[in-house]
């Protein structure tokens, strides 16, 4: 899985990425049921995921900040 960069998440809209991390939340968890129950091949989509999460939340809260 390849990371998203914070330059293409910087053109969504606030909508769409609030909706990119509902998504991604719930892919998480089920990335972690597969890891739990051995069928999950690539362990490190979860880290990479974890991190898309971490960048969308960021730009989001800089845009509340900046809207202040």
């Amino acid at each position: 899985m390849k990371s998203r960069k914070a330059s293409d998440l910087r053109s969504l809209t606030t909508e769409e990425l609030a909706s990119f991390i509902n998504e991604s939340v719930e892919n998480i968890t089920r990335l972690r049921f597969q890891l739990a129950l051995g069928q999950l091949q690539d362990s490190a989509s979860i880290k990479t995921l974890r991190k898309d999460i971490a960048r969308m939340r960021t730009i989001l809260h800089e845009r509340n900040s900046n809207a202040n």
